[in-house]
């Protein structure tokens, strides 16, 4: 069985991939926090702004087997793209707690590419296409090798240098998301100078916040 909170088309908002035409599947439930406020302060990720609770977001529901699951997101995918391979964007909460090879293998049946958004705590299964690994604060890493890894910058207890010598493809820092105005202005000035500094590393902004698209 499989629990999502919401499923959509858009476009991808971060990272090496953004702008690329997407089918997002954002499961329920974490491994670092239990998405209830009043958790918040006991949490092993304390910043996180997502609803990841219940199966009653937009296409959201339970899904009894791969099949099904990938059926109905084969179904969000627009019929008239003919010249774009067909890309799925697993993300959460972290779905890496439910994600598994059967519905990896069922949507590459299908014809997607299969697209993981991590905290990297947890292995994953066989067959994933594009790795993105997101590590939250002191949380141990079982993921130290992908395509993308993406930092929510600043966080005290996760610097950059941590992660550098990892063997990831691309490495990109995003400027927490504060939700003030201010703050956000000075962490994005924060990031882009970190940035500059350390070549290594990439800016990745929000651009779906940006442009106002899911």
């Amino acid at each position: 069985m499989y629990h999502v909170k919401e499923a959509f088309y858009t476009l991808q908002g971060e990272g090496a991939q953004a702008g690329r035409a997407s089918v997002f599947c954002r499961f329920t439930g974490c491994n670092l926090w239990s998405g209830r406020e009043v958790d918040r302060a006991l949490a092993k990720c304390t910043f996180c702004d997502t609803d990841f609770i219940g199966t009653d977001g937009i296409n959201g529901g339970r899904f009894a087997s791969a099949a099904e699951l990938a059926a109905h997101l084969q179904a969000l995918w627009p019929t008239s793209a003919r010249n774009a391979t067909p890309y799925v964007v697993f993300t959460g909460g972290e779905p890496l707690l439910q994600l598994d090879k059967a519905l990896i293998d069922t949507l590459h049946d299908a014809g997607f590419e299969v697209a993981v958004e991590t905290n990297g705590t947890l292995l994953p299964p066989p067959g994933i296409d594009w790795l993105c690994v997101s590590p939250k604060g002191r949380n141990t890493l079982a993921i130290t090798q992908g395509d993308e890894l993406k930092l929510v910058y600043p966080q005290t207890d996760a610097p950059p240098e941590q992660f550098s010598e990892l063997a990831f493809t691309h490495f990109f820092l995003q400027p927490m998301d504060v939700g003030f105005l201010a703050q956000q202005t000075d962490n994005v000035a924060s990031t882009t100078a970190y940035c500059m500094a350390n070549p290594q590393w990439r800016l990745s902004l929000q651009t779906h916040k940006i442009a106002g698209f899911d």
